[in-house]
């Protein structure tokens, strides 16, 4: 029996929250990145992170790329985990608003599991 989508998610933030010690910092923001998306868009949001610099930051941005290019988010036009190239993905003039919103969607899928681990872990 393979696994439901919502396991495959709940695998991957576990690993992810569980790869070393959960901040303070890190909780935070996780649990403040979803309004962030929904207010000023994904890649608004990705660029913040990517903005601020600080580890916290990159971790949680690291996070939310990684898992847009696991093939169970089925976001095939996102395969880069790097920053520039995925934004160019997410830019691209190749992708249609669906596949924009798709990936919206699973960002915020993602940070539901990684935002509940990582409280539960801090």
């Amino acid at each position: 029996m393979s696994q439901s989508l919502e396991q495959k998610r709940a695998a991957y933030a576990w690993q992810r929250v569980n790869e070393k010690e959960v901040t303070t910092d890190y909780v935070n923001l996780a649990k403040a990145a979803p309004s962030l998306i929904m207010s000023n868009g994904l890649m608004q949001t990705l660029a913040f992170f990517k903005s601020k610099g600080k580890d916290h930051h990159n971790k949680l941005l690291e996070h939310i790329l990684g898992w847009l290019t696991q093939p169970e988010a089925a976001c095939t036009f996102v395969t880069s985990k790097e920053f520039s190239a995925a934004m160019s993905q997410l830019a691209s003039e190749k992708i249609t608003s669906e596949q924009y919103l798709h990936a919206t969607q699973e960002a915020l899928a993602i940070l539901k599991w990684i935002r509940q681990f990582a409280a539960a872990k801090g």
